[in-house]
């Protein structure tokens, strides 16, 4: 018969090597965490990725330097176009030092007289018409058919001579560009502009550039051009420089008007094949007229013009610089 303290011991001992026992694990053990170095060494399929774990890490990662886009790149924008600053008025004491050598070459009974806005500094240093590098106007011209051959601004004044042709400006005094002038300074200036066109008489006059029309429009209707009426080209109905019955003087119907586009290199709102369109048929009237004219159609002695010694003179010389150059 065993004794208590005997059975005892054994239970001890019993629960002693108990502890030695090998157990298969029912649960697995939570995988272990693979670091970029293990990675590189190991062959096996990589774990695929928390999503957490790479939301935070692209967060993180975007804070210390750009990351690159995933997403389809947008279009690029277009370029803004630069606008030129326009200039603001200019009193004439501005440029009271800049002596204007710039005149008229006008002659009775041309094919067209070109009216400007006012001459440029460098023009008026000069003293020859359009005298700027930048400025279209002897380029368009020549490309318009007024003239057979592009003329140097040199040949301002010849231009009544050889193609009877003529140009002034509507107001006298320079500055940088048209934007330092008044509309008050160019509205006062049309009155002194119709009675020049009226003792020269031309058979058209050539406005270059929207601006003078619209000092004309004011003037003669009290109230400024709406876009709605502006056209380029020849305005029907409209003349310039007309003479009334009864004022010491026969009467004159005045110079049929086109408005041409401006010819300042400043001005961009328009292309050159843009504006090259607005001349030609100015350019194609000319060409007809100085044919006619070689002709002797359409110069009436006693109604048009005073024919003299002097007009003559120039209808013949014009007549074979015409047949030189064409």
């Amino acid at each position: 018969m065993e004794r208590p303290s005997d059975v005892l011991e054994i239970r001890n001992f019993t629960g002693t090597l108990y502890q030695y026992t090998y157990t298969t694990p029912s649960t697995p053990s939570p995988p272990k965490r693979i670091t970029r170095a293990s990675t590189a060494k190991s062959t096996s399929t990589p774990p695929k990725p928390n999503p957490s774990l790479k939301r935070s890490a692209t967060s993180s990662s975007a804070l210390s330097s750009p990351a690159k886009s995933t997403s389809t790149p947008s279009p690029p924008r277009p370029p803004k176009k630069l606008k030129r600053s326009s200039s603001s008025y200019a009193p004439p004491s501005k440029y009271a030092h800049i002596t204007n050598n710039l005149i008229d070459s006008l002659a009775p009974s041309l094919i067209c007289v070109f009216i400007g806005v006012n001459p440029g500094l460098r023009t008026a240093t000069a003293g020859h018409a359009y005298a700027h590098p930048s400025n279209l106007f002897w380029k368009l011209l020549h490309t318009s058919g007024c003239t057979p051959r592009r003329c140097a601004p040199s040949e301002d004044r010849d231009l009544p001579r050889l193609y009877a042709l003529g140009h002034t400006n509507i107001v006298a005094r320079p500055t940088k560009d048209a934007g330092e002038l008044s509309k008050g300074e160019m509205d006062e200036s049309v009155p002194e502009l119709e009675r020049k066109i009226a003792r020269c008489r031309p058979e058209a006059v050539v406005v270059v550039g929207k601006g003078i029309w619209e000092s004309l429009w004011r003037v003669r209707r009290g109230r400024g051009l709406r876009k709605e009426e502006f056209v380029y080209g020849w305005q029907e109905g409209e003349r310039m420089g007309v003479v009334e019955n009864g004022e010491g003087e026969e009467g004159w119907e005045g110079a049929r008007i086109f408005v041409a586009t401006t010819t300042s290199g400043l001005a961009a709102g328009m292309r050159p094949h843009e504006k090259e369109a607005v001349w030609k048929p100015l350019g194609e009237w000319v060409v007809r007229r100085r044919k006619e004219r070689e002709m002797g159609i359409g110069v009436k002695v006693e109604e048009d013009v005073e024919v003299n010694e002097e007009h003559i003179d120039m209808m013949r010389k014009i007549k074979q610089q015409v047949k030189t150059e064409m």
